[in-house]
């Protein structure tokens, strides 16, 4: 069942602004969850030197990002900005279709784009249908948020100008979500639109990830660890601050900002700050949208489970027609 719950505003006044989903996770999710904490994911945020240890088996062996799973009815083409590697995807149903998504890939600052990204890209540019941009961004510690957050910024900036009116959504998982939110900010900040929405996934929006209700989430989240999120925040950061809104955009100004949808569950260690994100923005006049799910983990929007079915839908919906 789910139910509306209260968060107090700067005012002290209560709003109704998020969602929170209490009931148990599905007998696929639990598999899911499972099946995650056998896997060796967890082991590359254990640690600082399993982090550095990554960065440097990728400087070697560099991945690629060329689409993979995209399926049918999806042309895609490669374009560059800044030098950077660009797709753009268009439904071959409708390749004149007057709707955009920017997607920013999540894998902390530090991994490449994968197929599971891919898959997600491909079905909404079918189903919305949507045309989708993806930037290709650089990795910490070879590019940092000082030079990729202006940079992303200016890809919106000049699409937004390009299609005028036309709905443009930032569509953004993890370290993805918090790049978009932080292009959100620089944007507002040097006088440009905003896009029409913000989908922002598991966000990872916060570099400060210490406190004793962080460790007894990180003991139930079978995706993330402590210190390496920290080292992958620290590579990224570069000479900023860690506190400085590039790299943990929730403690930017929020005034302006495009309407939000987040989705978050209780088994990630990031789930604290997209409900503090919810505050902030509501505060601020953002209308905001947060699907907490109970016994969901980090990006659970993407997963093959009724729980991230639902939150694809939803997703989807927005996309297509523009309304939050």
């Amino acid at each position: 069942m789910k139910e509306m719950n209260g968060v107090s505003n700067a005012d002290g006044k209560t709003t109704r602004d998020w969602l929170s989903d209490n009931t148990e996770p599905s007998w696929q999710s639990r598999c899911i969850n499972g099946l995650l904490r056998l896997l060796p994911i967890k082991k590359q945020t254990a640690s600082a030197d399993a982090v550095r240890e990554r960065v440097r088996k990728l400087t070697v062996r560099k991945p690629s990002h060329e689409p993979t799973g995209l399926g049918r009815g999806v042309a895609v083409t490669l374009k560059t900005w800044a030098q950077w590697p660009v797709y753009y995807t268009v439904p071959t149903a409708d390749p004149q279709v007057n709707n955009y998504v920017v997607f920013l890939h999540g894998g902390g600052y530090i991994n490449e784009i994968v197929r599971a990204h891919w898959r997600i890209i491909g079905w909404l540019t079918r189903h919305a249908p949507a045309k989708c941009i993806v930037p290709i961004y650089p990795l910490a510690p070879h590019a940092t948020a000082g030079e990729v957050v202006p940079v992303v910024g200016d890809l919106l900036r000049k699409l937004l100008e390009d299609v005028g009116p036309a709905s443009v959504t930032v569509v953004g998982n993890s370290a993805g979500a918090g790049l978009g939110l932080a292009a959100a900010q620089w944007l507002r900040d040097q006088g440009h639109r905003q896009p029409s929405r913000l989908v922002l996934i598991s966000p990872g929006i916060n570099a400060s990830i210490h406190g004793p209700e962080r460790l007894a989430i990180v003991e139930r989240d079978p995706v993330l660890d402590i210190p390496g999120m920290l080292e992958g925040a620290r590579l990224y950061a570069g000479d900023l601050d860690l506190t400085h809104p590039y790299i943990s955009p929730l403690h930017g100004d929020f005034r302006g900002l495009a309407p939000m949808l987040v989705f978050s569950g209780t088994c990630d260690l990031l789930y604290p700050d997209s409900i503090e994100l919810a505050a902030k923005a509501r505060a601020a006049g953002v209308p905001v949208e947060l699907h907490l799910r109970k016994g969901q983990p980090h990006n659970y929007a993407g997963m093959p489970t009724p729980e991230g079915r639902q939150a694809r839908e939803i997703i989807l919906r927005a996309v297509a027609s523009g309304l939050m």
